[in-house]
């Protein structure tokens, strides 16, 4: 991280940054990365000037380590300062270990003997090298026919397969990760007022101040590649592009796409399966006209493993492709999510990609009856893929889907109710009835689905018609929570969407009491089977900051605080820029050097991160800067002591606040002082979580008082911990506490994961009695833009000018000018 903030900050000096060419380590360590850069001019490297932790490493152990945390970069002589201070200020250490020469050799000298261990052609290593020639031998797959247990129903079926984990949720997986960070995020893994793990398609903002951005995508199906690698590799961009589909991207043609790939190509009839895959990704590659500009290869993906009888036998990776695509995006906001909008009210269009085919193989329907089959789905027809991609744009641009999903694992009847968990939603779904049901529902063959108003039908069908695009409505959504699968006039199938919902999440559940508290993983599993979703509530209406204070010359400055391992700085600094803030990079190193003070500041935030990586518990290790550091530690008293400042302190911003006591109150000892401990599910907690601003004597909150309004968290210390109960008991009675977790009813919540940490009365934020100072474990500095939000009720997207959180930082700015 602090490389990155190096690299970003040479590049952001435009025509000055002194950076020539860069270039990571990998694979084949020094000897590897350093021969590249270099290549084809050549230089002389002293192997001593390699910083060491070990001096005993002999010169092959440095050249040939493979360690990866380490860049190799060309700069110009004359920038060689500018770059030690910009390294001297993120504390990254850099060495200069040579120059080029222009002779095409790489020399290695040793300092230490004056040996050359070393002397090299380049051109021979890595200029034009003799093709290989690979003898590869087809090795044809012993397959048989899916063959379900006789009586085997559909309810059956789906139990299985909602339980299998690549189909059911992923819950377990996404909130145990940051979601939210740097607030460029548009569209993240989970969707709808559930939040629930169905997104297709990651979106992302190139900055604060538009809404241009970039689309991401992934797309695999290994499992179909035991029966044809070909139809994999074509089925793997195909899913990248029907999720890739439902943002609204500049062209198809603009979509770039990274391979990566894991096989075990030397084992036999394995490296002939290679090829074969590599010839179809070229070929679909090539009739989509999407570029492939990078990837990865794992090319030992076996190993030999002892058996309990004392044998051996390999075991191998089914071979595997991963296709992320990437595409720019001209709106960010324009994006297609899978939950229902509008039950009872709507239908669901399907468009089949599969030519009226519904082969099983390779589908999650055999996985669960321990099956492969002999026949896999595939994409026959890419001009149609083309076709329907470019409907589907013209569509969302148009404004006349309101959800979308792709068929993948599990078939079209797990994807569409999919889209009924997201939206709370019932569904009665069609199955024709000249149409296996078992192989129409659960087929994983290549579609679209939709949801429709049923008044706009006629405009949608006008659309594919025109683009001769095959399309029907398979569903229609329900307002009850029923799900009823039909064909003609038998029903197949009858269910609780609740009691599905629940089916779909128990895999994640089971996996969540392995790496979490099981008393919080149970807590959410109740709580989820029949939520609604939040209740917001508004008690002043925002509005954007005013242009002319935007461009006043004269603002009040503001210091972003960051310390190593921050990383919601600019996020921070976007926030009290767009609330009319003149916003300042302050590291702790400018304050250390005493290159910069805090006496021109009115206020500062200290934003949120891991602070040295957490190591001495959050924000203990910052802590200590500031107060073993005599400098720094008068800086910030002064500062404290100031009447006319403030502070903001978000997430480890927050627990830094609380241990240097500028919250609640001061004078508190170490043994009262309140704080913020782990998570009381015992991890790190990424959530879209709601909360009630209190009523309070707060800078930051005034006028917001009343409001229920979604906010990001994402920490693993954040339950706030009262050693002293009559402290805890003032806190309450002053109202210092001004922004407590709450439930979907907007009732103060200890209950998980409404209150993602287990903190008393659902506090999340504490300030001092004078309303100046504020520590917040959310991060409104993420969500001060509608756009950041999670989800946003339907009738606030339409008519809110500006964010509700924009507030908190407008806020602040007119505290600064009431109080000049």
């Amino acid at each position: 991280q602090k490389l990155n903030r190096v690299i970003r900050a040479c590049v952001e000096l435009g025509d000055d940054n002194p950076i020539v060419s860069i270039h990571d380590q990998g694979a084949g360590g020094n000897s590897n990365v350093v021969k590249e850069i270099i290549y084809p001019a050549g230089a002389r490297i002293e192997i001593r000037n390699v910083l060491l932790g070990d001096e005993t490493l002999s010169v092959l152990e440095i050249w040939g380590a493979e360690y990866q945390e380490n860049d190799a970069l060309l700069l110009r002589p004359e920038s060689l300062d500018l770059f030690s201070s910009l390294c001297e200020r993120e504390k990254v250490p850099f060495s200069v270990i040579g120059e080029i020469t222009g002779d095409g050799y790489i020399v290695l000298h040793d300092s230490l003997d004056g040996s050359i261990p070393e002397n090299l052609e380049l051109e021979k290593v890595l200029g034009k090298m003799p093709r290989k020639t690979f003898e590869l031998r087809t090795i044809p797959p012993q397959l048989e026919p899916l063959k379900l247990p006789e009586g085997t129903t559909v309810g059956d079926a789906l139990e299985r397969v909602l339980r299998l984990l690549s189909v059911g949720s992923k819950r377990f997986l996404t909130n145990k990760v940051d979601r939210s960070v740097t607030g460029l995020v548009a569209r993240q893994q989970t969707t709808g007022p559930l939040q629930l793990t169905l997104s297709d398609v990651a979106v992302v903002a190139q900055s604060y101040t538009g809404y241009t951005g970039a689309a991401i995508s992934i797309g695999e199906q290994p499992i179909k590649g035991l029966i044809d690698p070909a139809a994999m590799a074509r089925l793997s961009v195909t899913e990248a592009v029907t999720n890739i589909v439902w943002a609204r991207v500049s062209a198809l043609e603009d979509i770039k796409c990274s391979g990566n790939w894991m096989w075990a190509p030397k084992l036999p009839g394995e490296g002939a399966r290679l090829y074969e895959a590599a010839r179809a990704l070229r070929d679909i590659l090539n009739d989509l006209g999407i570029a492939i500009d990078g990837g990865k290869d794992s090319l030992s993906m076996a190993a030999l493993v002892k058996k309990p009888d004392g044998t051996s036998e390999v075991v191998k990776s089914p071979g595997t492709l991963v296709i992320s695509a990437y595409v720019t995006v001209p709106d960010i906001r324009k994006v297609v999510t899978p939950d229902i909008k509008s039950p009872g009210e709507s239908v669901i269009c399907y468009v089949d990609l599969g030519g009226g085919r519904y082969r099983t193989g390779g589908s999650a329907l055999a996985q669960v009856y321990g099956q492969v089959g002999d026949e896999s789905p595939d994409l026959e027809d890419p001009e149609l893929l083309k076709r329907a991609f470019n409907a589907v744009q013209e569509l969302i641009d148009r404004g006349l889907i309101w959800a979308g999903h792709d068929i993948s694992d599990g078939g079209l009847v797990v994807a569409l109710i999919e889209m009924a968990f997201g939206g709370n939603s019932g569904l009665e779904i069609g199955v024709p009835t000249k149409v296996g049901e078992m192989e129409f529902l659960f087929a994983e063959e290549p579609g679209l689905l939709m949801e429709v108003k049923s008044e706009e039908l006629d405009k949608v069908e006008e659309v594919f018609r025109r683009y001769e695009i095959p399309v029907r409505v398979v569903a229609e959504t329900k307002k009850d929570l029923k799900v009823t699968v039909r064909k003609g006039d038998e029903v197949l199938f009858d269910a609780d969407m609740r009691d599905l919902r629940s089916v779909w999440e128990e895999t994640s559940y089971r996996i969540e009491l392995l790496q979490s508290n099981p008393e919080t993983a149970e807590e959410e599993r109740r709580a989820s089977y029949d939520r609604k979703g939040p209740a917001y509530r508004l008690s002043f209406r925002p509005v954007d900051t005013d242009p002319e204070i935007l461009n006043r010359e004269n603002k009040p400055k503001v210091a972003i605080i960051r310390e190593e391992g921050s990383n919601s700085d600019r996020e921070m600094a976007a926030a009290f820029n767009r609330a009319g803030f003149e916003v300042w990079d302050i590291t702790m190193t400018d304050l250390a050097s005493g290159s910069i003070g805090l006496g021109e500041f009115r206020g500062v935030a200290f934003v949120g991160g891991f602070s040295y990586a957490d190591v001495l518990d959050s924000a203990k290790g910052w802590a200590g800067v500031i107060r073993f550091n005599r400098r720094v530690k008068e800086e910030f008293e002064e500062f404290y002591r100031r009447e006319d400042t403030f502070s903001l302190g978000v997430c480890n911003g927050c627990q830094l606040m609380a241990l240097l006591g500028w919250v609640p109150w001061e004078g508190l000892g170490g043994k009262e002082q309140p704080r913020f401990v782990r998570n009381r599910s015992g991890r790190f907690e990424s959530r879209f979580s709601t909360v009630r601003i209190m009523e309070s004597n707060s800078i930051f909150l005034k006028g917001m008082e009343g409001s229920v309004l979604g906010v990001w968290v994402a920490h693993g210390e954040g339950r706030a911990y009262f050693p002293d109960e009559t402290v805890f008991e003032r806190v309450i009675e002053e109202g210092l506490a001004p922004i407590r977790y709450v439930d979907d009813d907007g009732i103060e919540t200890e209950t998980y994961p409404f209150n993602p940490n287990g903190s008393p009365k659902g506090i999340t934020a504490l300030i001092s009695p004078d309303g100046r100072h504020l520590a917040m474990m959310p991060h409104p500095e993420r969500t001060f833009l509608k756009w950041q939000w999670a989800w946003m009720p339907e009738e606030w997207e339409r008519t809110l000018d500006a964010s509700p959180w924009l507030r908190l930082f407008q806020n602040a700015r007119t505290w600064c000018e009431e109080t000049l």
